[in-house]
């Protein structure tokens, strides 16, 4: 992984402007490293080289077999490299080593090994339509994959992404957010080690706004796969426009969290604190807007505060550290900016509120913060924080609290806590989100599809479902009489 270089057509080479810059260190405001600068030039070179790979190269007509091991492979090196994935993504991020190496790195790991599975599982189907014909339908790969993705996972996001596309048979261009691009590039290095062939798989660092923009317009390319803000998703379907390329955009979030009187207290509180302040919140489908019902409301807020209080703001490399900064000096100014809009518009400060102390006055800390007291019209819970900031807001009935659960533009994801099943099973199927959550909040697993309704974008990630959007269906009639 040379310093300042991006790797397209297997090989490493500077970027064509010359340029670099330097990724920071959420928790010591210090470079970490210097990183290509590419621009819509190297989008070209690397675009053509996935096309060459795609229509030319020995990837897309290899043997499934084959081509799963490879993927498998990858699987298997991701899990042999953990301990130095896990701190560069740390280095980048601020999240916690616990984090990047206990969950993460590992999720990713697992998702290659199953997608590698999936590679002798693609096939098409026989239809008895008539005496008179055969007819019957093929999965092709899509082509050549355009994966974009944001900085709070920067690596398991990617590999939602890369494995299952590798394992239909495609080619990949991949630019990540500008400020975590380290673990994109160890990958690459992981990918020449398993066996590759050259153009399957490039990474392009540099602004998105230049480099992740001109892949979208690039007409050579036959899909974007994107993760981050809505607008931003906004934006890319207008671009795409232009080439009518094949979408898939999981976007932003505000997710409600309810919980009801029914409900183990003890678990609901450990899931609420999971919801919003794992990752420092960064995460798009963050539970930031809980809802209580009236009766538990009040001695709910009160251990839920007495909790957060006790979780340690420091050094993500310090195994003791619960939560780490924010990604960026931009990140926290945007966080501090909220919990200021939370404060005149009424809501009332539980805990928290303000830049974290941890000792050296450097980083972008933020504390944990609560808010009680507000309502579903306010800033706080109208727009994406991301960051770990909650808003607590009472409800008085399962339709209350149903109808102000569903009261956004978003739906990614959501969570409900009860003993009843019937009271379970009848939020899960009221509540319009991508994923829904019962006694439990953000677990995951590869066989699992997720994605948005609404303004959270559309298509899914992981499952089968998730393979789908990698390949194109061809039908074919073979007229017999």
């Amino acid at each position: 992984m040379p310093a300042g270089q991006l790797f397209i057509n297997g090989t490493w080479r500077p970027p064509l402007s010359g340029e670099t810059y330097s990724p920071i260190n959420p928790a010591t405001e210090e470079p970490v490293t210097q990183v290509g600068k590419g621009d819509e030039r190297d989008i070209d070179l690397a675009v053509a080289a996935a096309r060459k790979a795609f229509d030319s190269g020995p990837w897309p007509k290899m043997s499934p077999h084959d081509r799963g091991r490879i993927v498998w492979k990858l699987g298997e090196l991701i899990t042999q490299n953990l301990d130095e994935m896990a701190r560069l993504e740390s280095l980048c991020t601020g999240k916690t080593l616990f984090d990047s190496g206990k969950v993460e790195i590992p999720f990713a790991a697992d998702v290659f090994r199953y997608y590698a599975g999936w590679a002798t599982k693609i096939h098409g189907e026989t239809l008895q339509l008539r005496d008179n014909a055969f007819t019957f339908t093929l999965r092709h790969p899509v082509g050549v994959v355009g994966a974009i993705v944001p900085w709070n996972f920067p690596f398991l996001l990617s590999s939602w992404k890369i494995a299952p596309a590798l394992a239909a048979g495609n080619t990949v261009v991949l630019k990540p957010a500008s400020q975590t691009p380290l673990t994109a590039l160890k990958f690459a290095e992981l990918g020449q080690e398993a066996g590759l062939p050259e153009g399957v798989f490039n990474v392009v660092t540099g602004p998105g706004g230049q480099a992740g923009m001109a892949l979208v317009r690039d007409a050579r390319v036959d899909k974007i796969a994107f993760t981050g803000s809505t607008e931003v998703g906004k934006q890319i379907m207008r671009e795409a426009a232009g080439t009518l390329k094949r979408l898939s955009l999981e976007l932003g979030g505000k997710s409600p969290n309810i919980v009801f009187a029914d409900a183990d207290m003890e678990a609901a509180i450990r899931g609420a604190m999971t919801g919003i302040f794992y990752n420092k919140g960064e995460v798009c489908a963050a539970g930031s807007r809980l809802f209580l019902e009236e009766k538990i409301h009040g001695e709910f807020v009160a251990k839920l505060a007495e909790r957060v209080k006790g979780l340690k703001v420091g050094d993500p490399l310090d195994k003791s550290t619960r939560m780490g900064p924010v990604v960026s000096r931009q990140q926290m100014e945007t966080v501090l900016g909220y919990i200021e809009a939370g404060k005149k518009e009424g809501a009332r400060l539980v805990t928290g509120g303000g830049r974290a102390n941890v000792g050296t006055g450097k980083g972008y800390f933020v504390e944990p913060t609560i808010f009680d007291g507000v309502g579903n019209h306010m800033t706080i819970a109208r727009e994406e924080i991301f960051g770990p900031v909650l808003a607590v807001i009472p409800f008085k009935s399962v339709e209350d609290g149903i109808a102000q659960g569903n009261a956004t533009t978003y739906g990614l994801a959501a969570a409900v806590w009860t003993r009843d099943v019937a009271k379970a099973l009848k939020a899960a199927r009221a509540i319009r989100a991508g994923t829904v959550w019962v006694n439990a909040y953000n677990l995951y697993d590869a066989a699992l599809p997720f994605g948005g309704f609404k303004e959270s974008g559309f298509g899914r990630e992981m499952g089968s479902a998730g393979l789908e959007h990698y390949t194109e269906v061809k039908s074919v009639w073979v007229d017999l009489s």
